[in-house]
């Protein structure tokens, strides 16, 4: 991370400017569209997008792992970072960012309850049987993600984290989606069993090799879903802060893309999984760019200690 991003979001403590770029290097590795997305944040927002995402990363990581999963060691981690959270401080370089941002943007501690205790569900729980129950397992694990974004990001309508909620949905709902063959491996089918039974499909029909018309309906079916998700979400972004919208519409647009790369693939995301190109990356983020730079210059100098509104002298 540059000195002139952690400069501009005033965090001047060498051990907290070495935990937040802990945090970013977790996003250049392993969120790669989230992280174009956040090179069109004005400086002083980036820090604290990293620290929330590396957060985020680091937890889920502890029971994804295909090599070496620890859900022990997500809980003990768990439990110390909120107490870290509610005491001050910490000596985990990816709690220190994270609680630093929590506490600086006032993020609800409640947020990152919800997380945690999904991110424990997928110790004991390996399947779903309804799209509501799914939904319940998303509201942590992605929409309360949209949720603590929203006070860095801005907003100019409190509207706007009712659409967060669903962009995250969309977000995590797509990552099942791609993820069909690798989370089966992790013992997880995360598309609601009532959806297999619609369309035939038991949970070793997802195993790699030929990919039966049955299942490839299925994940058809929860593309269009996917879909749905995203243009409720839309709207949401105009109601953010205009130095943040490029950003957001980025991600939108990349993360959208996966369903692209899925029919593409003729749907088959049991032997495979799909990406959007570098190329494609750069098509979409480079306009954005252009379009993000102007957005800063027409916005005032503001104090960037803690939650922010827009200060645009225009909204277009």
């Amino acid at each position: 991370m540059s000195a002139r991003e952690l400069d501009a979001a005033g965090i001047h403590d060498p051990s907290l400017r070495s935990s937040y770029e802990t945090c970013r290097r977790l996003n250049a590795e392993h969120g790669k569209s989230y992280y174009l997305a956040t090179l069109l944040l004005p400086p002083h927002k980036r820090p604290h997008v990293h620290a929330l995402y590396g957060f985020a990363r680091y937890a889920d990581d502890f029971v994804d792992s295909l090599t070496a999963p620890d859900p022990d060691r997500l809980v003990a981690w768990g439990d110390a970072f909120l107490d870290a959270v509610r005491t001050g401080g910490s000596d985990d370089p990816v709690a220190a960012a994270a609680g630093h941002t929590m506490s600086r943007y006032r993020i609800p501690v409640a947020y990152v309850e919800a997380f945690l205790q999904s991110m424990r569900q997928d110790i004991t729980v390996s399947s779903y049987a309804t799209y509501d129950d799914l939904r319940d397992y998303m509201y942590g694990s992605a929409a309360v993600i949209g949720l603590q974004m929203v006070p860095v990001l801005g907003v100019v309508d409190d509207r706007a984290h009712h659409h967060a909620q669903l962009l995250g949905e969309a977000f995590q709902l797509t990552n099942f989606i791609r993820d069909v063959g690798e989370d089966l491996v992790r013992g997880r089918v995360y598309l609601p069993q009532e959806d297999l039974d619609a369309f035939g499909v038991q949970p070793h029909d997802l195993r790699p090799g030929p990919v039966r018309p049955e299942v490839r309906d299925l994940v058809q079916f929860e593309v269009e879903r996917a879909r749905r998700l995203y243009a409720e979400a839309a709207p949401g972004i105009d109601l953010l802060d205009p130095t943040s919208r490029d950003c957001v519409w980025t991600a939108f647009h990349l993360y959208g893309g996966i369903l692209d790369e899925v029919e593409r693939a003729g749907h088959d995301v049991l032997n495979q999984r799909v990406t959007v190109s570098r190329p494609r990356r750069l098509r979409i983020a480079g306009p954005r760019l252009v379009a993000a730079a102007r957005a800063r210059r027409r916005v005032r100098p503001a104090h960037h200690d803690g939650p922010t509104t827009s200060t645009s002298t225009s909204t277009t």
